[in-house]
This record gives structure tokens, sequence and C-alpha cells, in this order.
């Protein structure tokens, strides 16, 4: 897919349905390890049928090497710890806290862009990116905690950044030579045994649940990850990790608005404000990009 308009377009519908995460997260009526167990599971179950009526895929996922099926599991591996860690985090502190952490993945991004793939970045790049962040901050401000409890869910939220950057990072190597089909199938079902065994270790019941918490489960599987978690990892194939997590930052926007609607969450002035900042950020981010990419 090589027009820029195109993947941006996709890039902003996958923000868009990656913004329903924390909602559904709220909605969900059980412990994280199982709402994140559910997601990935629910996720890997609606591609299988990609795989029997399309034969590349099949082929493609047969045919991996040993290294990509290592870079596989551990992709798996780094979602089952991202999902725990985020997921915990909303325990102790506000959704809109643990939101703006969780998605300062910029930070880590750019670093490992600059050092792993040899990415440069315009000073117009970098700056946009810090307009963003401060618009998301400027957003969850009012709801970032004093408490020692507070503190330690904004720490989980932080390291879940760093975990979720590195998954994007393998992404962005795997995808070269995999279609997103059998690379998400690897990743999501080996996440989901992850979490299905880390659950196990929690003690914690698999079936036990409201019928509203397993609608819950099954948003999280269909929107947050088909429609947005899946898309960025087809878009890896043309974008890099920074691009995609720069537009990231537009899940507090997403979630702030979704809220308001779904959870009756008041949206005020401040979040108005800090949602204008995000979003000039990002365009401001996605115009240099474009603006310093080799023409075809």
């Amino acid at each position: 897919m090589q027009s820029k308009t195109m993947q941006y377009l996709f890039l902003f519908l996958g923000v868009f349905a990656l913004s329903t995460s924390a909602i559904f997260v709220r909605l969900a009526d059980a412990p994280s390890s199982i709402t994140a167990f559910y997601r990935l599971f629910f996720a890997t179950l609606l591609l299988v049928p990609f795989l029997f009526f399309n034969k590349e895929n099949w082929k493609a996922l047969l045919s991996l090497s040993r290294k990509q099926l290592g870079f596989g599991l551990f992709s798996g591996l780094l979602l089952a710890i991202h999902y725990v860690l985020w997921f915990e985090s909303l325990n102790y502190t506000s959704v809109a806290s643990s939101t703006v952490i969780v998605t300062l993945q910029p930070l880590f991004s750019f670093a490992g862009g600059h050092f792993l793939f040899k990415e440069r970045y315009s000073k117009g790049a970098i700056a946009s990116c810090f307009v963003s962040l401060i618009g998301c901050f400027i957003i969850g401000w009012g709801d970032f905690g004093v408490s020692i409890q507070a503190l330690f869910g904004d720490l989980l939220a932080f390291i879940a950044a760093g975990v979720i950057t590195a998954y994007f990072f393998v992404g962005q190597h795997i995808r070269k030579n995999l279609s997103v089909i059998p690379y998400s199938l690897l990743g999501y079902s080996s996440s989901a045994m992850f979490l299905g065994l880390y659950a196990i270790t929690q003690n914690v019941s698999f079936v036990d649940y409201p019928a509203s918490t397993w609608k819950a489960f099954i948003g999280l599987a269909l929107f947050a990850t088909i429609f947005g978690q899946m898309v960025f990892n087809w878009l890896l194939k043309w974008l890099s990790t920074s691009a995609i997590s720069m537009s990231i930052l537009g899940e507090t926007v997403g979630t702030c608005i979704l809220a308001y609607f779904i959870l009756d969450e008041v949206l005020s002035l401040q979040q108005g404000i800090g949602i204008t900042i995000t979003l000039i950020g990002l365009a401001l981010f996605l115009f240099h990009q474009n603006k310093s990419a080799p023409q075809s």
C-alpha cells in the first residue's frame, strides 16, 4: 500500500478502535489476568478462519523458520506482560492517568528507532512529538494521583508503555517477511497461552462472570484488538514503530470522548484544550514524517 493518505487513514481508524480498550476493561467485571486472556483468546478465534480460507496464510504459518517462531513467541510474551501490567494499573489509578502514561510510547520508540533501526528524526518531528505529549498530560493532569496506590498504578502503566514498544519493534522486524495474519495469530495465540498460565497461578475463575463482562471480552477482542492493534501490525510493513507509537497518543483523545458518551464521565475544558493540542501535535508529526519520507 504505497498511498500515504490510505496508510494514515487506516492508522487513525486503528487508533479510534484502540481507544475502546480502556472502556471495555472498565466494563469487564473480572480480574485483569482473565480480561487480558480472553481479549487475546477471542482475537485468536476470530483469526483462525482466515487460515482455512486462505492457503497462503496457512502455508506461511507452517513454513515458519525457528527464528521467526522464536520472535513470534517472544512478541506474544511481550504482549501478555503489557496487558497484565496495564490492566492491573487500572485497578490503582484513574483511566485518564493510566491511558496517558501508557501512551508515552514515543519516548521509548524514538530512542529504540534511533539505536536499533538507525532512524533519523527532524527537529520538527521531535518538537511535534513533545507538543502531543504536553496535550496528553493536560488531558490527564487532574487525574494524576498523589497517593502511594496511584503512583504504583502509574508506574505499572509506564513499564507497560516500554513493553508494548518492544512488542512493536519485534513486529517491525518480523513483518518484513511475514504477512499480518500468520504474525498476529502466532503472537495472539502465544500471548493467550502465557496469560492463561498466569491466570491459573492467580487461582481465579475462567467462567464465573456475568453476560455484560463476556460482551466486554468480545468487544476487546473484536474492536480494540482486531480493528485496533492488528491494524498497527499490518501497517508495520510500511510505517515505522515511531510513527505508530506517535499515533497511539491519539488513544487518549478517543478514550476521553468515548468515556464521556459511554461511562458518563465529564469532558472538561482542560481536557478539551489537551485534546486540541494533542491532535495538532499529531498532525504536525505526520506532516514532517511525510515531508521527510523518500518519494517513490
